[in-house]
C-alpha cells in the first residue's frame, strides 16, 4: 500500500519574479505606455517650493557623487 498523492501535485504555483512578474502587475492594474511627456505631466507633485527645492538639490548631488 501507498500513501503517495499518485495523480495529485502537492506543489505550489511557482511565484511569478523579474519580467514574468512585472509583467502580471501591469496587467492587473490595467497599466498603459507613455505615449508623450506630457503624460506625465501633473499638478501638487510637491506641496511647497521648498520641497521641490530640496529634491532638485538631492538630484543634482546624487549626479554628482558618480562624476568622482
Amino acid at each position: 500500500m501507498t500513501t503517495g498523492n499518485a495523480g495529485h501535485s502537492s506543489e505550489l504555483p511557482r511565484p511569478l519574479d523579474g519580467p514574468a512578474l512585472a509583467e502580471e502587475l501591469a496587467r492587473q492594474k490595467d497599466v498603459q505606455p507613455i505615449h508623450s511627456i506630457d503624460d506625465l505631466a501633473c499638478d501638487g507633485i510637491f506641496d511647497t517650493d521648498e520641497e521641490l527645492d530640496e529634491f532638485l538639490e538631492f538630484t543634482y548631488a546624487a549626479r554628482r557623487t558618480d562624476l568622482a
